[in-house]
C-alpha cells in the first residue's frame, strides 16, 4: 500500500524527503513554492539535485505536486485567468525539473459566469499549458465539494472537462474522499457502486491518486473541511470499507489532514495502516 501525507518544504524542497521518511510515508505530496502568493523563485540547481538524489535512496513513489491556492482556471476575469494559466505552466516546468509525475489542480469557480463558460476556460487553460510545456508530468483534476459556483463536483463534471481537451492522455483524475462525501457520494456504504460509476463515467485508468481525507461536514453538505482519518463523518467504519476496495487501495493514498493536539501526520499514517490491516512503512 502506498500511504502518505502532504509534507512541508520549509527550508528547502529537498528537506521534504527526510520529513516524509520520518513520518512513515512511501508516497507524499508537496507544494514546490508558497501556496499563498503569486510570486515565486526558481528552484536552485543544487536543490533539484539534492531532491532527486535523496528520493533515489528511498522507496517513496510517486511524489505528487499540488497547485497553489490562488489560481482559478475557470475565472471569467481575464487578468486572474492569465495569471492562473501562467502558474499552471510554471508548476509543470517545476515538476519536470524535479521528476514529479503528477500535478494536482483544483478546478476553481466560474464566479457566476456559468458552468459552460467555466468549463471552456478550464479546457483552454489545460490546452495552453500542456501545449506550451514539454513534460511527462500529468495534470490531475481534483473533484470539489460542491460549493456555490465551483467546478468539478460530479464524475460527469470531471468527464466533461477531460472530454473536451486536446490532450486526453496528459490529464488524469485525483479523487478526494472528503470532497466526494461533501458533494453527495456516500462512501460509508456505497463505495463499490461509486467506483463502478467512476469507471463508467471517467474511467478508472485515469484515476491516479486518492486524497484520503475524512470530512467535518455531513453527506452532501458541500463543506470542504478535512478531518483526521476516522474522526469525521465518514468515520472508521467508512474508511475500513474504502480501504477494502481494491480499486482504491492499489493507488497512492495521500492524506491532507489536520495537525493538532488530537493527532499529527504520523498518527494519521498509523491509523490508515491500522484500518487497512497493513504494517507501517517505518
Amino acid at each position: 500500500m502506498r500511504a502518505g501525507v502532504h509534507v512541508s518544504i520549509a527550508g528547502s524542497i529537498d528537506k521534504s524527503v527526510e520529513r516524509a521518511v520520518a513520518i512513515g510515508c512511501n508516497t507524499f505530496q508537496l507544494f514546490t513554492r508558497s501556496p499563498r502568493g503569486w510570486s515565486f523563485s526558481d528552484i536552485p540547481a543544487n536543490v533539484v539535485s539534492l531532491f532527486v538524489e535523496k528520493l533515489k535512496k528511498t522507496d517513496i513513489s510517486p511524489v505528487v505536486d499540488h497547485m497553489p491556492y490562488l489560481p482559478n482556471l475557470a475565472s471569467p476575469n481575464d487578468e486572474a485567468y492569465k495569471k492562473s494559466v501562467e502558474t499552471l505552466k510554471a508548476e509543470l516546468l517545476r515538476c519536470t525539473l524535479l521528476g514529479i509525475p503528477y500535478l494536482v489542480t483544483h478546478l476553481g469557480s466560474h464566479l457566476g459566469s456559468g458552468e459552460e463558460k467555466g468549463c471552456a476556460r478550464l479546457v483552454s487553460a489545460l490546452n495552453t499549458a500542456i501545449g506550451e510545456v514539454k513534460t511527462n508530468c500529468m495534470i490531475l483534476l481534483e473533484n470539489t465539494a460542491g460549493q456555490k459556483n465551483s467546478m468539478g463536483t460530479t464524475f460527469e463534471d470531471i468527464h466533461a472537462i477531460m472530454d473536451k481537451t486536446d490532450y486526453p492522455k496528459k490529464i488524469g483524475f485525483c479523487f478526494d474522499t472528503c470532497h466526494a462525501f461533501a458533494g453527495g457520494y456516500d462512501l460509508r456504504t456505497k463505495i463499490g457502486e461509486i467506483m463502478d460509476q467512476m469507471d463508467d463515467v471517467v474511467g478508472l485508468s485515469r484515476l491516479k491518486v486518492v486524497h484520503l481525507n475524512d470530512s467535518k461536514g455531513d453527506l452532501g453538505g458541500h463543506l470542504d473541511r478535512h478531518e483526521h482519518i476516522g474522526l469525521g463523518m465518514i468515520g472508521e467504519a467508512g474508511f475500513r470499507l474504502i480501504l477494502a476496495e481494491r480499486r482504491i487501495r492499489s493507488l497512492p493514498l495521500i492524506m491532507e489532514t489536520p495537525v493538532d493536539s488530537r493527532r499529527d501526520d504520523r498518527g494519521n499514517v498509523v491509523k490508515l495502516c491500522e484500518l487497512a490491516g497493513e504494517p507501517l512503512v517505518s
